[in-house]
């Protein structure tokens, strides 16, 4: 929960950061580093480089505003200090400065559900001593386009393990996990993962697939064709039509269903025609949530905003700000260059923009502009898009 006094600019909150640097020497501070680094990044700066490029060509009241006299940090300098950055608090204080300055829901007479997305990407530049890529898991706010929280997967795992550490940061940084619904891929339909948002009074909506083979065949050998059809929509656009129909059903067996909590058993159908070329295809889920707090409209835009993560944030990730073609490899430097990727996109998500690129254009070019904007300790942008029910 953010709270009035939490409403700070981007240098307060800056300043809450430790510095790994011997205090001995240090010619620029660390706060006006970073945010250098952050405003670089909300301008569309992609490694760090063109971190050091970006202020290298501001003139001396943009410096002045930054907090450098009549010189800026060489890269080596910049870099050097990055790399050495505590990725994980980096990104749970930017974090909670990109909430403090999303105003409340207000939904008169509808109920508000926070819908959190979970998803791990790879970041195929980054390469370690090693040879391993590194490999991050984020929980990504559907609604605002921020994300709560990433950590970065050890060595020899994977996403499994790293879902209890990614979900423990997301209550610290919302106060509780009570009545956050969280999405994931078939990889996450894991008893733990239930039982864990369950005991913190949270939901899971999952994706099952053969990797659950007992939960996967009992769901589809459930009487679908006699369950009625709860929601279907239907779009057409980029050549192709498509039809999705949702079917929802409590499932009241003896013991339930093979997964703790779960409260619904969904059938998502799609139907899709491309070139005259028709292709179905069905994907089963779960939800811990009963259909009187779960409609089947519901469920399928939930269903959809799993893509989020994924359309609206690693792909921008990949392509506006060029994630896979950075080398980063050293120290800390590609979990903390992730987080000021994430940071630009969640704060030009949340002031309204649909398009990345052109954002980051915008403010390169309006750069007194942009440090207006983030110092600025009051919250200027509302939610968009909430999903209610």
């Amino acid at each position: 929960m953010v709270t009035e006094g939490d409403r700070q600019g981007l240098f307060e909150v800056l300043s809450t950061i430790p510095d790994p640097r011997d205090p001995r020497g240090c010619r620029y501070s660390l706060v006006s580093i970073l945010a250098v680094a952050v405003c670089a990044v909300l301008a569309g700066a992609c490694t760090f480089a063109s971190v050091t490029d970006w202020v290298r060509n501001q003139d001396q009241e943009v410096w002045g505003r930054l907090g450098f006299s009549d010189r800026v940090p060489a890269a080596t300098t910049v870099w050097r200090l990055l790399i050495r950055i505590d990725a994980d608090v980096l990104s749970r204080v930017l974090a909670r400065w990109l909430l403090a300055r999303t105003a409340p829901v207000a939904m008169a007479g509808r109920r508000w559900r926070l819908v959190i997305a979970v998803d791990g990407k790879v970041e195929r530049g980054a390469r370690l001593t090693d040879g391993r890529r590194v490999h991050l898991l984020s929980a990504y706010d559907t609604c605002t386009g921020i994300v709560l929280a990433q950590v970065q997967i050890d060595a020899k795992s994977n996403e499994i393990p790293a879902f209890t550490p990614l979900m423990r940061l997301v209550a610290a940084q919302l106060g509780s996990l009570r009545d956050v619904l969280v999405l994931a891929d078939a990889l996450h339909a894991q008893t733990g993962h239930a039982e864990l948002l369950a005991a913190d009074g949270g939901h899971l909506m999952v994706t099952v697939k053969g990797n659950q083979p007992t939960l996967h065949n009992q769901l589809k050998s459930l009487p679908w064709a006699q369950i009625p059809i709860g929601s279907q929509t239907r779009e057409t656009g980029h050549g192709r039509k498509e039809t999705r129909t949702v079917k929802a059903v409590t499932v009241a067996t003896p013991g339930g269903m093979a997964f703790p909590h779960a409260q619904q058993a969904v059938r998502i159908t799609r139907t899709r025609t491309i070139k005259g070329k028709t292709s179905r295809e069905a994907a089963y889920l779960t939800v811990s949530l009963p259909a009187e707090q779960a409609q089947p409209a519901d469920l399928g835009t939930w269903a959809r905003s799993e893509w989020h993560i994924e359309n609206r944030l690693h792909y921008v990730r990949d392509v506006t700000l060029r994630e896979d073609a950075h080398q980063a490899r050293t120290g800390n430097g590609p979990a903390v260059f992730a987080t000021l990727r994430n940071t630009s996109i969640g704060y030009h998500r949340t002031n309204g923009a649909t398009n990345i690129a052109e954002a980051t254009r915008r403010a390169n070019h309006r750069p007194h502009d942009l440090i207006d904007a983030v110092t600025t300790s009051n919250p200027v942008v509302t939610r968009g898009n909430p999903t209610t029910q």
